[in-house]
């Protein structure tokens, strides 16, 4: 006799318990792409905070019988492009001159003058000339030479051909506001609060000639109080004006 096998009906919850644990099985064990991690990149140096503005220094040169004949006193604010030595690329020092850490030196002849200063690995020089026939002296040469860290030499930054503070023979030169001298394309030099006699110095500085930007300063309150003035006197006009029509309307005919 040929025995019968039964088939059992699984039940529909156990069914859809399986397919659910496959579901998830296969999820799991599906290949996953790998975690891609970036690349370290070494981003550039900071760039250095730029200092505020420097502490003014006084400084003079005297001459071989020791009278002084240069006299000078400016906070000094150096700007410089570089190379830099530790990454390649051209960065920007903005350096103060620290008028406690400064020597100074400088000698003075007929028509021609110059002021040394010396900080550390810094040194700045100030040439002047002199126009004897005008009477008339200005900077007429600039010099840096400096040995940053950063640097992998010194380098030297000379302009022989300007022309900054223009002054008369017997008078200084004075700028009390922020000014910016360029001297070559690497290097340009921020004078504050400055005032120098080059020429002519009879013990202390002589009248001073001011610079444009001080000149511009004093003239915006002279224009506002002459334009102060002129608008009174137009009212005072008016008033009369007024006044004087008023009592030609009560005259008695």
């Amino acid at each position: 006799m040929i025995p019968v096998i039964r088939k059992q009906n699984m039940p529909s919850g156990t069914i859809f318990s399986l397919l659910l644990a496959l579901t998830i099985h296969q999820t799991l064990t599906a290949d996953v792409p790998p975690t891609v991690v970036a690349p370290e990149t070494s981003s550039p140096p900071a760039s250095p905070a730029t200092p505020g503005p420097p502490e003014r220094g006084s400084y003079n040169v005297t001459n071989a019988t020791d009278a002084v004949c240069l006299l000078a006193r400016m906070g000094l604010q150096l700007n410089i492009s570089f190379i830099s030595n530790s990454h390649g690329k051209t960065v920007q020092e903005v350096l103060n001159l620290h008028p406690n850490l400064v020597k100074f030196s400088g000698s003075c002849d007929p028509d021609s003058a110059t002021l040394i200063l010396t900080e550390d690995n810094i040194t700045l020089t100030f040439s002047f000339s002199l126009n004897s026939t005008l009477n008339k002296y200005h900077l007429s040469g600039l010099e840096l030479s400096a040995a940053l860290p950063d640097m992998a030499k010194r380098l030297v930054f000379r302009n022989t051909t300007l022309n900054y503070m223009v002054g008369t023979l017997g008078h200084s030169y004075m700028c009390q506001k922020e000014k910016t001298l360029s001297v070559t394309q690497d290097f340009s030099l921020n004078t504050f609060q400055l005032q120098v006699q080059p020429f002519g110095v009879n013990g202390d500085f002589g009248a001073a000639e001011e610079c444009d930007l001080d000149e511009d300063d004093m003239l915006i309150p002279i224009i506002v109080g002459a334009a102060l003035a002129v608008l009174v006197l137009i009212v005072i006009l008016a008033y009369l004006i007024g006044r004087k029509r008023s009592h030609a309307g009560y005259q008695t005919i």
